[in-house]
């Protein structure tokens, strides 16, 4: 009998073992990220955080443990990422910010796969009324004095173009095609806080006065000055870029040239982590959001709905809204680590 008992015994003490081993890795293979840290950043840009937060919740339901973002702007956040200070970016503008992505050690040193958000546009903008008054269709029609005139708000004679924050990819675009294109004596870029001057571009421009400015989608200013409705966007008289871009072409698909490429936004990261974590690289590669989307999301935090909850909330919606894309992404990251596990 005390053998038996001493049998009976082991048995147990074997299946308990083994419902334990089967548990953790059950568990360990639904939380390939479990004791590995992350750190996100993005840029001073508060509607870059909805894309930023989708991609970390995404992350810690791999298990990961996900630091609050850091904020820092795009050159020495691409050099950060390289040197493996941060883990993540979600909003690299392919090819805007090639030269940061290049001078921060390029393929060597980052992964990029996959594209996030496709097919975002920037360019130049005026009120439609004043586009139409006087025939104002290209960029360049501003080395005219006159014309240039018509859109200065501090009394210098000079149109005053509410442009980009510097430190920012569309900075360098600008400031190149005021030389390009022959207008550094008639036009000021005035920088700052891109929110501030853009708030006060959309009040004069809601009061009837004309207004110049740079902007891009998605971003909600787009769903508050309509393009073809309330603003008109301006040609470039020709395709001109700094940097490693200087003979690409700027012509979209349907001969519009604005000046800038169409851009896809895409998660970059660090190379060293995307190896060593092949979930979290398939979920880098696999997430997709869609303009409409973002600038939707953004729109809400224009009109008040801008606090962390607020935001979490917006990302949560978003989830129960798509849940079996989003549950796609996981499955696929979660596959990625058990094959390299394999």
């Amino acid at each position: 009998m005390k053998s038996t008992n001493q049998f009976s015994v082991r048995v147990l003490a074997l299946g308990a073992a083994l419902l334990i081993s089967s548990t953790a890795h059950a568990a360990n293979a639904s939380k390939p990220g479990a004791g590995v840290e992350v750190q996100p950043i993005k840029s001073s840009i508060a509607e870059e955080t909805f894309q930023t937060e989708l991609v970390m919740r995404g992350l810690k339901d791999l298990g990961y443990d996900v630091k609050p973002i850091k904020e820092i702007e795009y050159a020495a956040g691409h050099v950060a990422l390289g040197n493996g200070d941060a883990t993540f970016m979600a909003d690299h503008w392919d090819p805007l910010h090639i030269d940061f992505y290049k001078k921060a050690g390029g393929d060597a040193k980052l992964y990029r796969k996959g594209i996030y958000s496709p097919g975002a546009l920037q360019g130049y903008l005026i009120d439609k009324k004043t586009a139409d008054q006087y025939k104002i269709t290209k960029i360049s029609q501003l080395s005219d004095p006159k014309i240039a005139k018509i859109f200065d708000t501090d009394g210098d004679g000079k149109a005053d173009l509410a442009g980009c924050n510097p430190g920012w990819g569309c900075e360098k675009v600008i400031e190149h095609h005021l030389d390009a294109y022959k207008l550094r004596d008639t036009v000021t870029h005035k920088q700052g806080s891109y929110a501030a001057i853009i708030a006060d571009t959309i009040t004069r421009a809601k009061a009837g006065e004309p207004v110049l400015y740079y902007t891009w989608t998605p971003y909600w200013v787009s769903g508050v000055l309509v393009p073809n409705k309330d603003v008109v966007w301006l040609q470039v008289p020709f395709s001109s870029l700094p940097g490693e871009r200087k003979d690409v072409s700027t012509k979209l698909p349907n001969g519009s040239d604005y000046g800038f490429q169409a851009n896809n936004q895409r998660i970059v990261a660090n190379k060293a982590f995307a190896k060593a974590n092949p979930a979290a690289a398939k979920l880098f590669e696999v997430m997709k959001l869609s303009a409409n989307d973002i600038s939707a999301q953004n729109l809400r935090m224009r009109d008040g709905e801008k606090d962390e909850a607020d935001i979490q909330r917006h990302v949560q919606a978003w989830i129960d809204g798509h849940r079996k894309v989003y549950d796609g992404w996981l499955k696929a990251a979660r596959a990625a680590a058990k094959g390299a596990a394999n």
